[in-house]
């Protein structure tokens, strides 16, 4: 297991600057923005067409001693605006081209939300089971929206030689360990997930224990933390809405790692990560509102060196 970036929080150097940056802390490995959500500052989508910008490219990554852990072009695949939607499955789409052709084995996106029926504008993301037509409105996603896109989807990227993680992200259908598991028994084994335990915390759910849920399908993780406030969260609940610039009102903010739970819950976390299988990259995520990116990386990258396990084991004398 290796610690990485997710590069977005650079965004405002350049792609060899990142490498030189990310050197000073012992880091070799960088998950990239292709477009949608996290933008492409550093890896553009225009390769694709440009063989001599994708061969320099491929130079620079070797040059450097670099490798990518993944491509993420989180979007709404699903968006009730016809436009939008196309839009992010174009950029979803050619980012598993990019991936096949840089030989990067992952895709980073973000499962999507409908609206509440063939006309609506916005997403209508479904949190309760009554009045009853909610549950209208929820069998009608997945059966004429979610299930559709994502079957050929993952047929898509599967016949690319590359597997999508999907993002368990509140706002979309994929949100949780069962709904994630519900998309990947309509879609296939192409799809997993990226696992990011900050988005477990704050509803409620033990992300080492969903570890034990979730199996095989994780096939890319995120590092990054959340703090609850006691305090806050009798007034508000979990679904809180206050911006996240709203600290000391709010009952849950995003922090950096060390910064929610300590390194004995980390190590436990990586520990239960490796006991199911994944022994591939913790890749930093930096969405702390009170540390800068530089703090929230130095820091980030300090602490999850002294948690990962770097070797596999051998083999015990016993077995």
């Amino acid at each position: 297991m290796r610690v990485g970036v997710f590069t977005p929080l650079l965004s405002q150097l350049s792609v060899e600057d990142v490498f030189t940056k990310l050197k000073g802390y012992n880091i070799d490995t960088v998950e990239l923005g292709t477009g949608n959500y996290p933008g492409d500052a550093h890896c553009k989508l225009s390769m694709l067409d440009d063989k001599a910008a994708l061969k320099d490219f491929k130079s620079k990554l070797a040059d450097n001693g670099f490798s990518i852990s993944a491509l993420s072009c989180h979007g709404n695949p699903l968006h009730p605006d016809k436009d939008r939607a196309k839009h992010d499955q174009d950029t979803a789409k050619r980012t598993i081209r990019l991936a096949e052709k840089l030989g990067v084995s992952v895709v980073v996106d973000f499962s999507g939300c409908p609206g509440d029926g063939p006309n609506a504008k916005y997403p209508n993301w479904v949190t309760c089971p009554w009045p009853p037509e909610y549950l209208d409105v929820l069998a009608w996603q997945w059966d004429k929206v979610v299930t559709p896109y994502w079957t050929k989807h993952a047929k898509f990227a599967e016949d690319h030689g590359v597997k999508v993680a999907i993002e368990m992200h509140p706002g979309f259908v994929a949100y949780s360990p069962e709904t994630m598991l519900k998309l990947r028994s309509i879609a296939g084994k192409s799809i997993g997930c990226n696992y990011d335990p900050s988005h477990m915390f704050w509803q409620g759910i033990d992300p080492i224990a969903a570890i034990r849920v979730l199996g095989d399908c994780i096939f890319h993780v995120h590092a990054k933390d959340t703090q609850i406030y006691e305090r806050n969260l009798p007034l508000t609940g979990v679904l809180d809405t206050k911006s996240y610039t709203d600290e000391k009102n709010r009952a849950w903010i995003f922090r950096t790692c060390g910064y929610g739970h300590d390194a004995g819950w980390w190590k436990e976390f990586a520990s239960t990560l490796r006991m199911f299988g994944y022994d591939y990259v913790l890749s930093i995520e930096h969405e702390d509102s009170l540390l800068s990116p530089e703090e929230g990386l130095s820091r980030a990258a300090s602490f999850l060196h002294g948690v990962v396990m770097r070797e596999k084991p051998a083999a015990a004398w016993w077995v």
